[in-house]
């Protein structure tokens, strides 16, 4: 059963504070839900884990990034890659442009990295102050979405 089918069944029901933790194949989706009802959720964490992505070389994680930002065209803010470590093969994307509210800036940040993760948070960052990490907020239909995407993109 693909990663999506096992979500719509897991989250059939569910409400509350809630973790989920699926597998399929290789691939390990591992999300925390601060926040569920039958439209919407509001994740604190979304994370794939597979090992397919220590074999990518450099150039197929940047791609990899790449493929993400024209695939996550749902987001609140479109993303774009903003850094690329060739040493650590890490790629990280930022929403570009980040939403800026009443002198707060908040952006989606997706890490994706060789030792096997790829990663999605929303952090929010005020002048003056440390940046913090903030739910992400999606109908159930959009998370369905980014289970499918990046499942896609990490095989």
């Amino acid at each position: 059963m693909t990663l999506v089918a096992q979500a719509r069944s897991a989250l059939q029901g569910a409400s509350g504070p809630f973790h989920l933790g699926l597998t399929e194949g290789m691939q390990r989706l591992d999300c925390d839900f601060a926040a569920l009802d039958t439209l919407a959720c509001s994740l604190t964490r979304f994370q794939l884990a597979t090992d397919a992505l220590r074999t990518k070389s450099p150039e197929q994680l940047k791609r990899l990034g790449e493929d993400l930002s024209r695939r996550l065209t749902y987001l609140l803010e479109p993303i774009s890659p903003i850094e690329f470590d060739r040493e650590q093969c890490v790629v990280q994307l930022r929403s570009n442009p980040p939403e800026r509210d009443e002198g707060r800036t908040s952006y989606y940040e997706l890490v994706a990295q060789r030792s096997g993760t790829v990663s999605l948070h929303r952090y929010a960052k005020t002048p003056g102050e440390v940046r913090e990490p903030i739910p992400m907020n999606f109908t159930r239909e959009v998370f369905f979405r980014l289970v499918s995407d990046f499942s896609a993109v990490a095989e």
